[in-house]
């Protein structure tokens, strides 16, 4: 981007002023407006929601044969939503963060089969693509995705040898910092895919390691994110018979996110929480390129519409959400324009140029975006470990800075009293969004609660 055009940017932006000098930031949504105004006219709806999940019903079957951990739940991938009492009284104290109501962890950092929150968007692509190619090629058939019994066990035949067989003649591909190319390289494995992923310079070595124990093919490259994405979506468009997975703007990958939504309903209900006018719901989600938290939190305004208000958090040096909404230019603007780098050891939120599609479908529904340096991210985990004993990657610790916030940054509290949120945050529930971690080698956990920057 031209030069001067980025100076004037910054000159009428404070919040970017402050962004492109690595400053840990908080972004107030100015065109956030209420639910029933901002679903006119969206592409997206509730209905393209049940209709991931159902999918995901379909599979059930075949995911319990291809992976035997999953039988507990039915073959339905799903993390627990858990209080985190002694951490919210540690940041209170030790942050002064003054958090009322009740904080929980949303464990997608325990998922099954790729251990983090991309096993939902990612695995329903490449289940949903399977779908298409299996009917198209008569291993399927309409009555049994119709099948009014709800007995889906057609599917579980597309594990056997001879399916397997045919779809080793297409190619899946990804571009990826890693964790996407986790849970699409392990279910595009398991269904008999050829699999390439295209990951950059900011993937973790291990990860790589266990994508090609899976018998993935691996493309390293020096360069970032974007870089990578653009390799594969080009290596992919000149082979007929291989599908592209696009993180920037795949629709089926939102919609696989969006589907946490729904289910969280359950187990808030279990929990007996209550989400209305006088009991708000805040969230706060780890962002890279915008799919997985953009997915999430618009399944989550479908369902609670303006009761639930949705933060994301990224690294100072990798912030593209911000740095496209905050200027309007969405995609068209990276965060190296502002001289910012894109490094960071949150892995998965290593992105410079956010996604448009997510960019423009949420900007009437989010409330903000925060930044974090890097080196909280360390201090979060431990702090969790200390006093929850529960383990999540580095990049979703990120999370954390949303509750440690928003009582104590003058920019949130506005935020609250703007929205009549003030007298009601007693009843308030928090949910911090874990999206990967269980995975993680022993050795590299141990390297990483040593990690002090």
């Amino acid at each position: 981007m031209e030069h001067q055009r980025i100076l004037e940017l910054l000159k009428s932006n404070p919040v970017l002023q402050r962004a492109a000098r690595a400053e840990e930031v908080i972004w107030i949504n100015p065109n956030k407006i209420r639910f029933t105004e901002a679903v006119k006219g969206q592409e997206l709806s509730m209905k393209d929601i049940d209709d991931a999940e159902a999918l995901l019903i379909r599979f059930a079957p075949f995911i319990m044969k291809c992976f035997p951990e999953t039988k507990d739940k039915g073959g339905i991938i799903e993390s627990e939503l858990v209080p985190i009492p002694h951490m919210q009284k540690y940041i209170n104290d030790f942050y002064d963060s003054h958090l009322n109501g009740t904080l929980f962890l949303k464990k997608d950092s325990h998922l099954a089969i790729a251990g983090s929150v991309k096993a939902r968007g990612g695995i329903y692509e490449v289940l949903k693509h399977t779908e298409n190619l299996a009917l198209e090629h008569g291993l399927l058939s309409h009555a049994d995705v119709k099948d009014a019994s709800g007995n889906y066990d057609a599917y579980m035949k597309l594990a056997d040898p001879s399916s397997r067989k045919f779809f080793n003649k297409y190619t899946v591909q990804v571009g990826s910092t890693g964790n996407l190319g986790m849970s699409i390289g392990i279910m595009s494995a398991a269904v008999g895919f050829n699999v390439i992923v295209h990951m950059s310079a900011d993937a973790k070595q291990w990860k790589k390691n266990m994508l090609r124990r899976h018998g993935v093919t691996v493309i390293e490259y020096e360069s970032d994110y974007s870089e990578a994405v653009k390799n594969g979506r080009e290596q992919s468009d000149a082979n007929p018979n291989s599908y592209f997975v696009d993180d920037e703007n795949s629709k089926d990958l939102f919609l696989g996110y969006a589907v946490a939504a729904k289910r969280l309903v359950s187990q808030l209900e279990d929990l007996s929480i209550i989400v209305d006018e006088k009991h708000p719901l805040f969230v706060y989600i780890p962002c890279g390129v915008g799919g997985a938290p953009g997915g999430i939190s618009f399944g989550l305004k479908q369902i609670f519409g303006d009761n639930v208000h949705c933060f994301f958090i990224e690294p100072v040096q990798a912030c593209c959400m911000l740095v496209g909404m905050a200027s309007g230019l969405n995609n068209e603007i990276s965060v190296q324009d502002l001289g910012l780098t894109g490094l960071t050891q949150a892995d998965g939120l290593a992105v410079g140029r956010p996604s448009g599609f997510v960019s423009k479908v949420m900007k009437p529904h989010l409330s903000g975006v925060c930044t974090v340096k890097d080196s909280r991210l360390f201090d979060y985990m431990r702090d969790l470990i200390a006093t929850e004993d529960i383990f999540i990657e580095p990049s979703s610790c990120a999370a954390f800075q949303g509750p440690v916030l928003l009582n104590r940054a003058e920019e949130t509290r506005e935020y609250l009293k703007r929205y009549n949120l003030i007298d009601r945050m007693d009843q308030a529930a928090h949910i911090v969004w874990a999206t990967g971690g269980s995975l993680v080698p022993d050795d590299i956990r141990e390297e990483y609660k040593n990690t002090y920057l």
